[in-house]
């Protein structure tokens, strides 16, 4: 979740007048407390994780479909997502970094080909950068492989 979009929640006002602030909404307390609950719903990095499983695997279909501009929005979403993630968990980034630095940006240069080799081969480096960050975190057993069913209504 952007920065932006949570200092927007606290600068919305309550248009009705006769409703004390906060009863229609989730966050109540002094600002402080607000932003302890909105981190608290952030969590960790598990969260981060989440979006990059469906963005992976958003990835592989619209690679798999030739649908690039899809294919080229996804790289980037999970760029975004895995960012946003170290943000809340920078004692991680050591770990993400070939993946930031090497898978994504061969992804970006093979989406940008528009060849399916080329797009497999990536994503192969893709998933191995994935499982060296596991291990690397000590979560080999969090395996990673490429989808066999589209959960996503999304075709070209």
């Amino acid at each position: 979740m952007n920065i932006v979009l949570i200092f927007a929640l606290f600068s919305c006002k309550n248009n009705d007048k006769n409703k004390p602030d906060g009863a229609d909404g989730w966050l109540k307390g002094n600002d402080h407390e607000k932003f302890e609950t909105v981190s608290k719903h952030l969590r960790g990095f598990d969260l981060a994780m989440v979006e990059t499983g469906y963005r992976y695997q958003e990835l592989y279909w619209a690679g798999k479909d030739q649908n690039w501009e899809y294919a080229a929005y996804q790289v980037e979403k999970l760029r975004v997502a895995v960012k946003n993630g170290l943000e809340r968990r920078p004692k991680r980034a050591k770990s993400a970094q070939n993946f930031l630095n090497i898978a994504l940006p061969q992804m970006d240069s093979a989406v940008a080909s528009r060849d399916t080799v080329t797009f497999n081969q990536a994503f192969s480096v893709l998933t191995s950068h994935c499982m060296a960050c596991h291990a690397l975190e000590e979560v080999p057993h969090f395996t990673v492989k490429e989808p066999t069913a589209r959960q996503s209504p999304i075709r070209k």
